[in-house]
């Protein structure tokens, strides 16, 4: 039977990848790789880059295709993103069954960690679930985005027995969830830093784990400013940007 292989990759860092996911790249046949476009072609760049460094142990294919688009500024977010889904789901069925024998391993890597705010695992259940072509799948963890922010910062994500709540940047339009002290924010094409509380705390990070990566930390209100223009012009150079940030409230009497 065909198998399929979700390999979490990391967030930029070749180094990232683990000793687990190494040893499963060395069991695939082809890896598939979504074009994104020419903006996001260091994408694509790292992953090739991934395979000639830990692929050594047999010989392997790299097909790419090109990614369905989607709407990102959509008036109805969740039919957007589910017919988004569906498109992917039939471009990797069809990929799965054209380019993989029978007997044949494919992978899928997965930029951070797949379980984390990442749809392959869905559109792979989907496929399944349809039963048009028959394969076995495994999901390979990787660092996510969220731990090497916090690592880059050396700091820890939560504070002593409290929880963190990781979410999107569309959740923060009233600003901070009611009763979290502690948010980790990914996927926000336009964060909302001039409406926020200036007095959380802000640890933001850009680029992480690559040469490129970015950090500021600070009061909100000391550095919203500087990150904004930082990001825009972060934005501009590269023709892309992929950020993470924590915001925390401050604990009374502490200065912070």
């Amino acid at each position: 039977m065909r198998q399929i292989l979700v390999i979490g990759i990391g967030t930029g860092d070749p180094e990232h990848v683990t000793v687990q996911a190494i040893r499963a790249l060395n069991t695939v046949d082809v890896v598939f790789v979504l074009d994104k476009g020419q903006e996001k072609d260091a994408l694509v760049r790292l992953r090739r880059e991934i395979c000639e460094r830990y692929i050594t142990e047999r010989p392997y294919r790299i097909v790419e295709a090109q990614d369905p688009e989607r709407d990102r500024n959509p008036a109805d977010y969740g039919a957007t993103v589910e017919a988004w889904h569906g498109a992917r789901a039939e471009l990797y069925e069809g990929l799965f069954a054209s380019e993989l024998g029978e007997d044949q391993c494919g992978a899928i890597l997965v930029w951070g960690d797949p379980s984390l705010y990442d749809s392959t695992i869905r559109i792979v259940d989907r496929i399944v679930a349809r039963g048009r072509i028959a394969f076995g799948f495994r999901v390979i963890a990787g660092i996510s985005s969220v731990q090497v922010l916090a690592a880059s910062h050396r700091v820890a994500l939560n504070r002593i027995g409290a929880p963190v709540r990781i979410t999107t940047g569309r959740q923060l339009a009233g600003g901070l969830p009611q009763g979290e002290e502690t948010v980790v924010v990914m996927l926000d094409g336009n964060p909302p830093f001039a409406t926020l509380d200036p007095d959380l705390e802000i640890h933001w990070g850009a680029y992480l784990g690559s040469p490129d990566e970015m950090l500021v930390s600070g009061r909100l209100g000391d550095v919203a400013e500087a990150l904004g223009r930082a990001r825009a012009e972060a934005r501009s150079r590269h023709g892309w940007i992929m950020d993470t940030y924590l915001l925390r409230k401050a604990m009374p009497g502490s200065g912070e």
